[in-house]
C-alpha cells in the first residue's frame, strides 16, 4: 500500500489543498500520520473519494458519522475465541490487551488508535480473531509407562 502526501493526493484527486486538509480534519477520509504528525493518504482510501465523486448519488462513507454499533454479523475469520478483558496497557502507538478465554490467557499488541476505538476496559467482552499463515500444534509428552513385554510362545 503507497501513501501520498496530502497535496499529491488533492492533486490527484483534483480538489485544492485546503479543501482535502478540511475533509481530514472532518473525519471524511481515512489518514495514517507520520512520526512527524503530517497525515498520510492510502492510494485506495484516494481511489474511493474518486469513486465517489464520479457517483455522487452514493453517499461518501463518514470515518466518524454513524458508524454501526451491534453485533458482528458475519466474519469470514474462523478462529473466533471469546473471552473477556483481563488487563490493557498502552504505551505509546503500541497496547496490549490479555484476554481471559477460559483458563487460558491471550495477548495481542494493537495499536493505540485501535484501542481507542474499540474502548476496550479490564472485564468487558471481547473477540479475539486470529488470522495467520502458520499454526504450530503440539502435544505434551504422556507419563512415562514401561513398554509392553511380548509374551513368549
Amino acid at each position: 500500500m503507497s501513501l501520498l502526501t496530502v497535496r499529491a493526493a488533492a492533486n490527484r484527486m483534483g480538489v485544492g489543498y485546503s479543501t482535502l486538509k478540511q475533509w481530514i480534519h472532518q473525519g471524511k477520509i481515512r489518514t495514517t500520520r507520520t512520526a512527524g504528525g503530517h497525515h498520510r493518504l492510502p492510494e485506495a482510501e484516494v481511489d474511493r473519494m474518486i469513486a465517489a465523486r464520479e457517483h455522487p448519488t452514493a453517499p461518501v462513507p463518514s470515518r466518524r458519522a454513524d458508524r454501526p454499533t451491534g453485533l458482528i454479523v458475519a466474519l469470514s475469520g474462523r478462529n473466533q475465541l471469546r473471552g473477556f478483558v483481563e488487563e490493557v496497557r498502552i504505551d505509546g502507538l503500541l497496547g496490549q490487551v490479555r484476554l481471559r478465554i477460559g483458563d487460558q490467557i491471550l495477548t495481542a499488541v494493537i495499536t493505540t488508535d485501535a484501542l481507542d476505538e474499540l474502548k476496550l476496559r479490564r472485564g468487558d467482552l471481547a473477540l479475539a480473531i486470529i488470522k495467520s499463515t502458520e499454526v504450530m500444534i503440539a502435544r505434551e509428552a504422556e507419563p512415562h509407562r514401561p513398554p509392553k513385554r511380548r509374551r513368549a510362545r
